[in-house]
């Protein structure tokens, strides 16, 4: 079996044993940068794609005769015609790699630095100045988490350690799951009015597009940081880049984006209120690792004739 792994641009995937191991069984070539095309990929029975680092359209796996598994690494597969891929018999694995607390960290430093102001006064620093602005801490605040789900909870326990009380919403959430970590479950209206910090951790999906909008935003207090590591479209971005722009709100910290890479000339780039960062939620040493291994485990199945998870077009 010849495998490839695609977009592997850190060169992490060499250095985990998940890949050390599937070497044993199969032949495997990783790819660093951005393949060319699909004739890069002729000849692989497997492909382990990146997160959503590259198209597999209806035209680029039909590209592809030789693939029978796509093994995506990840929760999702936007990127993917599924129905394509079913039709044309390409099984497309789920190594999702379990849970792994990277944008849950990541959403504790864009809290911190949103709110106590540090890419400010790091910069301004650099820059000759000593700004010695009066900043809120998290202490005693109120977190509003959008979406308890595995990060969700993580984050959660963390904030509650550090002395805040969190609320959550999410579309499915009982007064129980959120009593069972220690959260009060409130409705999205009264979250958005009563938090003082605004965390997002939704799952993208139709119902989720646009979650939080202008209204929303109108609901918020003038000292309210929302932050978003789960995925841009959640949040209706015009709506908040007005929310920013005209002082609605104290503040806010994004990972995500509604196009990725965010384009040089967007209007958040020019606002001094926001805290942005490229993406950094899932690119880790742990999440590489946990990638490796939930691939080997599925392309060990595959070669086996065993089941593995999968993605399906029902679920795309």
């Amino acid at each position: 079996m010849r495998v490839a792994f695609l977009d592997d641009f850190h060169n992490a995937y060499e250095k985990t044993d998940g890949v050390a191991q599937l070497r044993q069984h199969a032949d495997v070539c990783i790819f660093t940068e951005e393949i060319g095309g699909p004739s890069e990929l002729g000849g692989f029975d497997a492909i382990v794609a990146t997160r959503e680092r590259t198209v597999f359209d209806r035209e680029m796996l039909e590209s592809l005769p030789d693939l029978k598994l796509l093994c995506q690494t990840g929760n999702h597969a936007y990127h993917i015609d599924m129905l394509a891929a079913e039709q044309l018999g390409i099984k497309v694995g789920k190594a999702s790699g379990g849970f792994c607390g990277a944008a849950g960290e990541l959403a504790i430093a864009l809290m911190m630095s949103s709110m106590r102001r540090i890419p400010h006064c790091d910069a301004a620093l650099k820059a000759g100045e000593w700004p010695t602005p009066m900043t809120p801490v998290l202490r005693g605040k109120t977190l509003g988490i959008v979406g308890l789900g595995n990060i969700g909870k993580f984050v959660a326990g963390i904030c509650k350690a550090f002395g805040m009380e969190v609320v959550a919403w999410g579309g499915r959430l009982t007064d129980t799951a959120a009593a069972e970590v220690g959260v009060r479950r409130v409705e999205l209206d009264e979250l958005v009015a009563i938090s003082d910090v605004i965390s997002v951790h939704a799952t993208l999906s139709p119902a989720t597009r646009s979650l939080i909008d202008a209204r929303h935003f109108a609901l918020m207090k003038p000292t309210a940081h929302i932050i978003n590591t789960a995925r841009g479209p959640i949040i209706n971005e015009a709506a908040m880049i007005d929310a920013l722009r005209e002082k609605k709100i104290a503040g806010a910290g994004l990972d995500v984006f509604d196009t990725e890479p965010l384009p040089t000339d967007h209007p958040l780039r020019k606002l001094d209120n926001v805290v942005l960062t490229p993406h950094l939620g899932w690119p880790t040493d742990e999440m590489y690792a946990q990638f490796a291994d939930a691939s080997l485990e599925i392309l060990l199945a595959y070669k086996s004739g065993a089941e593995f998870p999968e993605f399906t077009s029902t679920h795309s």
